[in-house]
Formats: structure tokens, C-alpha cells, sequence
């Protein structure tokens, strides 16, 4: 299904049932996304129906400026943000240990690579996440983050360079 157009957005403005069409096309990428933020199906699929919920409360005020997708993600990055506060007000550690919940299920050069991104600095983890998970365009990402297309695509390739890197120096 292809991305939904300006005119789709515009009638699921005038009429929320035509919301379900874009509901569908971006429900599993959003899961995914979720799901590599919070390491938790229950949690993931909690966040995406409030990310969804909110999208649409909100959607009689959105503004074509952009990617829609931009849009929608960055609803679904402040629910993340959200949980994260309240876990850690609750006393529970805020991020998932990634690495352990691969261990069971990944051969040995996957878990080398889940360690090196799992020591990434945040803002470059959600950069592949929003890539390769949530798997957006450079154009989405670089509008949900702010900054221009090129310069995302710069930063995931050298960011990808240098993990490659990493994980061929050990092996020398």
C-alpha cells in the first residue's frame, strides 16, 4: 500500500473513518519502532495505540508541512520519551538491555553487533532505529529530526562504516 497522499490525510480530517487506511499503512512500522525503543511487546503495542490515539485526535489540526510520516513518528517518540519518565519515577530502569534479549536467539556476530549498538550514544541508536526498524526514508528522518535528507543519509552510512569497522578489528 502506498504512502497515504495529501488528499488521504485531508479526508481522514473530515471524516475519522478514512483514518483506518493510514492506521494500516503505518501501524507495524510504528510497532517496530516501539518495540527496538522499549524491548517490550506489551509495552510496544500499548505505546503504538496511544501514538495512534493521539494521531488522531490531532489530525484535525495537522498541517501538510512535510512528511506525514515525520509527523507521526514524532507522536510516537514522545510516547516513548513519556514511558521512559514514568518508569524511571517508578523506580525501574529506563532503557532495555538490548543485548540480553538477543543473546537467545542471535549467532554470535549478531550479538557482537547488538553490543556496539547498544553502546551507541542514544541519538545515534534511534538514528538506525528509525532507518532499518521504523524503516523510514532519509527524507522522513530528516524531516522528524530537522535536518536535511543528505545529511542523515552522511550520518547513517558513516555511522554503519564505523560499526563494519568495529566489528572486523577484532577479528584480525
Amino acid at each position: 500500500m502506498p504512502p497515504p497522499d495529501t488528499a488521504m490525510i485531508r479526508s481522514a480530517q473530515r471524516d475519522r473513518a478514512q483514518f483506518a487506511a493510514i492506521y494500516e499503512h503505518y501501524v507495524q512500522p510504528v510497532f517496530r519502532y516501539l518495540f527496538s525503543r522499549v524491548g517490550n511487546r506489551q509495552d510496544a503495542e500499548e505505546l503504538t495505540a496511544q501514538t495512534f490515539l493521539a494521531a488522531l485526535e490531532s489530525l484535525p489540526g495537522y498541517r501538510h508541512r512535510g512528511a506525514f510520516s515525520a509527523w507521526l513518528f514524532s507522536i510516537a517518540r514522545r510516547k516513548a520519551a513519556d514511558h521512559f519518565r514514568r518508569q524511571s519515577r517508578a523506580g525501574r530502569t529506563a532503557a532495555p538491555d538490548e543485548v540480553e534479549q538477543l543473546a537467545a536467539a542471535s549467532a554470535q556476530g549478531q550479538l557482537e553487533l547488538a553490543a556496539l549498538i547498544a553502546g551507541l550514544p542514544a541519538a545515534e541508536r534511534e538514528l538506525l532505529q528509525l532507518r532499518y526498524v521504523a524503516d523510514l526514508s532519509f527524507v522522513e528522518i530528516g524531516a522528524l529530526l530537522g535536518r536535511k535528507p543528505d545529511t542523515v543519509k552522511k550520518s547513517v552510512y558513516r555511522l554503519l562504516a564505523r560499526l563494519h569497522a568495529e566489528m572486523e578489528s577484532p577479528n584480525e
